[in-house]
């Protein structure tokens, strides 16, 4: 009779023993093989794709005002826009050439800038003060912001009758005219960077030390810089505009007395070329606060647009 511990007849021992358990101390290997994942493929540096032939920035900024100038003279020249309607690009180009040589497009030029300027100042000397004392100060926001909302909503040049009543027709109410028109744009954007400094930067100021002349100076007016540069890109605009209107009322020098004389004689060749000196005017103002912006602003990290 065999023995408990014996083999059983008839079978063979297994050709191989299992390993016993780890004791409960053993520390365990890493294996010599890293397991496989599903994930890992083998990846390839993604590369951006560059245009074989990439336009300058200005080139394609240029590219609109061309296309229409070239859209003008195309019409013109082929019959479609008629001279009596508007006057050829060339014949535009032409008259203005005369009224330099003349030098009565440079006075008109220089009459309307000085209007220009002088309203401006006193505009945006209104409206920083306003803005800031609205900005600043509670009882100052109380007594002025509502009162600036209720006049913007009267159209400023609705005002010109009641300005020449007040000043008469000389020059004062065409300076009023742009500097009222440039006050609403720079209090309001001024008004709204002042109160949209971050409280944060503002309580880690207090933190640091800083009274409430510090804060003003390195906090809140900092903050409020891009705002007031917007608002400045629109109160020059502005400023151009509300003296288009201005320069209609008995003028007797600048660019809208110029254009008043042409709508008599039906010259649009001088009309179109008052125009486009305003819109010249304004846009070499526009690009002077935007490299002021780029200028003051060198700090901040803004977006710049995607693409190419």
């Amino acid at each position: 009779m065999p023995s408990p511990h014996s083999p059983v007849s008839g079978t063979s021992p297994p050709p191989h023993t299992s390993a016993p358990p780890p004791s409960p101390g053993a520390v365990k290997t890493p294996s010599a093989e890293p397991a496989a994942t599903p994930a890992s493929r083998p990846t390839t540096p993604r590369t951006r794709r560059r245009s074989p032939l990439r336009v300058p920035r200005g080139v394609r900024r240029a590219s609109g005002p061309v296309g229409l100038l070239l859209l003008w003279f195309l019409a013109a020249a082929t019959g479609v826009l008629p001279e009596s309607v508007l006057a050829s690009p060339v014949d535009v180009v032409w008259r203005g050439a005369d009224l330099i040589g003349t030098g009565e497009l440079p006075r008109a030029i220089a009459a309307s800038g000085r209007r220009a300027a002088l309203g401006f100042l006193i505009g945006a000397a209104v409206a920083l003060a306003l803005s800031l004392t609205a900005g600043l100060f509670r009882l100052g926001e109380d007594v002025i912001d509502a009162s600036m909302g209720m006049f913007r909503a009267i159209p400023w040049v609705g005002l010109i009758p009641l300005f020449i009543v007040w000043f008469g027709i000389d020059e004062t109410p065409k300076i009023a005219l742009v500097a009222l028109g440039v006050t609403y744009p720079l209090y309001f954007n001024i008004y709204g960077g002042i109160r949209s400094a971050d409280a944060q930067l503002i309580e880690a100021g207090r933190m640091v030390g800083l009274g409430r002349i510090g804060l003003i100076r390195y906090v809140i007016l900092p903050s409020a810089l891009p705002g007031a540069l917007v608002g400045l890109r629109y109160a020059l605009s502005t400023a151009w505009l509300a003296l288009v209107f201005a320069e209609q009322v008995n003028a007797d020098a600048g660019i809208g007395y110029l254009m008043s004389n042409a709508q008599q004689y039906f010259q649009t060749d001088v009309i179109v070329l008052c125009l486009a000196v305003y819109a010249v005017l304004g846009l070499l103002c526009d690009f002077a606060v935007r490299l002021l912006s780029r200028r003051l602003l060198d700090w901040r990290a803004s977006f710049d647009g995607e693409g190419a």
